[in-house]
């Protein structure tokens, strides 16, 4: 398959998208979420890798992944930190880490990161979209960080996608509480699809009567499996952006991705036909 193009930009905007791109040129992520989030594994996915990033400090200095092993205070000091993998360098991605604790100071920490980022003068220093993973093999997956983080407005005007990993934990538990109620193996097999879609409907419902909820959410499982990707959290991320130029710079970092930069053109063929016959 050909390498993708992104979706085409209107004419006004065509100076404007490649003044920003030459700028900038990286789309930028952060990602939330606890330590089996399954955080690592999509960044992977989505950059279409097995290798480890590179990891770079606010200079720019080429930093060991040895020296960034996981500690009850990662969370306040490597959040500047940026990842980005040799397969896709158009991606730069910055971990909240110790966010899971949830902590006041957790949650300022990545506030004043995603605000100190909103005012920078290059576009490409911007966070342009977050990834709160929320893994649901845990028995309460909406904890106070995520409630903290969704009340207080923790992510100012970039848009979050809620992506909802390790789904596949939740067909397991759904046999063993259908035993529990009675049912034999065969009819516990048989009921968990629909208990599996309650759960996952009641832990969107949380998040969604929070006061700043995500702007879209995902579903993923069984991405320790190689032959499975991340297609619905890149299409979720393309819908959620604000404007067409980020979607433009976002659909350029899918390489494999034509399926979505066909979809993207023809919503942008329709919204112009919406526009002249209004």
């Amino acid at each position: 398959m050909s390498q993708m193009q992104a979706a085409p930009v209107p004419d006004k905007d065509e100076k404007r998208y490649a003044e920003l791109k030459e700028k900038a040129g990286r789309f930028r992520v952060l990602i939330i979420g606890g330590a089996n989030a399954g955080k690592t594994t999509i960044l992977k996915k989505i950059c279409h890798t097995t290798d480890d990033p590179e990891i770079y400090d606010v200079r720019g200095r080429k930093i060991a992944v040895s020296e960034l092993e996981p500690t009850s205070l990662r969370g306040l000091h490597n959040i500047e930190n940026e990842m980005v993998f040799r397969s896709n360098p158009t991606f730069v991605f910055h971990d909240s880490c110790g966010f899971e604790a949830g902590g006041v100071d957790e949650f300022e920490t990545v506030k004043a990161f995603v605000y100190g980022r909103a005012r920078e003068d290059v576009f490409g220093g911007q966070v342009h979209v977050i990834w709160y993973c929320i893994a649901m093999d845990d028995d309460r997956p909406v904890t106070h960080a995520e409630k903290h983080f969704f009340s207080r407005s923790g992510a100012g005007k970039v848009p979050v996608v809620a992506v909802f990993t390790k789904c596949e934990a939740l067909e397991l538990k759904a046999i063993a509480a259908l035993e529990d109620e009675g049912f034999d193996f065969d009819e516990a097999v048989e009921k968990v699809p629909i208990y599996v879609e309650e759960k996952l409907k009641k832990v969107h419902k949380v998040l969604e009567e929070m006061e700043y909820p995500p702007r879209g959410h995902v579903y993923l499982q069984e991405l320790d499996k190689p032959d499975v990707a991340c297609e619905d959290l890149v299409k979720c991320t393309a819908k959620v952006l604000d404007s067409k130029i980020l979607q433009s710079l976002f659909i350029s970092t899918q390489q494999n991705s034509l399926e979505l930069a066909i979809e993207q053109s023809l919503m942008q063929v329709n919204m112009s036909w919406f526009d002249i016959h209004d």
